[in-house]
């Protein structure tokens, strides 16, 4: 659990990189975040299938409650999933982090496994419940018996043929978009456009309007307008130009800003795309390419 040791020592820092973690645990993706920009009031430790979204899915997490002092391990449910989650015996049994903490910051829907209080002194850290110390047996014991719950969800999802997981389309459509969030800087789109943070935390992805979610919301860096762009996917291009002009008149409703942009990225531009954008001045189109490159192996002697 030396990651975990890292992880709280960190969280005290300026230092937002999180290249030196560990990118397996478990035989699940280990993901790290101490926020964009700023350090976050509750930075987190995702241990979490490949594929699953941050703000639209579901995973063991532990997240670190810096004013309180407290680091949960929890059954994390992201701030815009609205599906089924966690077994039914979990939302029964365990209790939401808004009843375990007092007016937590953030993700007060998911569910505490476990709790510590972690300690720094003289560079090490040392994890207390209740007053006495937690072993490193311990929290690893902990640790796996989320995870396997953790699994057996996931089969249990993938044994359903109607799910979005199943069909293999939700996966390929986050893995592009949160892409383009995490190579936002090398993107044409970070040469023109700026994300949306609040309180050091990233809010562009997947946010949240009253008539759905906009995949990804930014600001142009020129004049401070706002900019909708929307993944054409398992849809057709009227859809996709419908959903768009849908967000940018909400947007101009909502923010007051009448010289809001829209951009759709497709992997093709087909004839209705081209004529669509013909009549729509404030909507611009981008291709995504997608390349697999194959290396042969040779062992040296």
């Amino acid at each position: 659990m030396e990651f975990l040791s890292d992880f709280v020592k960190q969280a005290g820092t300026t230092n937002l990189k999180t290249k030196d973690y560990p990118r397996e645990l478990l035989d699940l993706r280990l993901r790290v975040s101490f926020g964009m920009g700023t350090q976050s009031r509750v930075p987190w430790v995702q241990i979490v299938s490949p594929d699953m979204p941050t703000t639209n899915g579901y995973y063991p997490v532990y997240l670190l409650y810096k004013e309180q002092n407290v680091l949960i391990l929890a059954y994390g449910i992201g701030e815009e999933f609205d599906s089924t989650s966690w077994n039914p015996e979990i939302h029964a049994n365990r209790k939401k982090i808004e009843d375990f903490l007092d007016k937590p910051f953030r993700y007060g829907n998911s569910y505490v496994h476990s709790y510590y209080e972690p300690i720094v002194k003289n560079g090490a850290v040392t994890f207390l419940r209740d007053g006495v110390q937690v072993s490193a047996d311990t929290m690893l014991t902990e640790l796996k018996e989320i995870v396997a719950e953790y699994k057996q969800c996931m089969e249990i999802e993938v044994k359903d043929e109607t799910s979005v997981i199943s069909t293999g389309l939700f996966y390929m459509e986050q893995q592009l978009e949160d892409f383009i969030i995490r190579n936002w800087d090398e993107t044409e789109f970070g040469k023109k456009y700026n994300l949306i943070y609040e309180d050091g935390e990233l809010r562009s992805q997947q946010f949240q309007t009253d008539i759905g979610r906009i995949d990804i919301l930014a600001k142009e860096k020129s004049n401070d307008n706002y900019v909708v762009i929307e993944l054409k996917r398992n849809q057709t291009s009227d859809d996709t130009v419908g959903q768009v002009t849908r967000y940018m008149g909400w947007i101009k409703d909502k923010f007051k800003d009448d010289n809001v942009k829209g951009v759709i990225v497709a992997g093709k531009y087909d004839e209705k795309l081209y004529y669509a954008q013909r009549t729509l001045p404030n909507v611009e189109v981008f291709l995504y390419e997608v390349n697999f490159r194959l290396t042969e192996y040779v062992k040296h002697s």
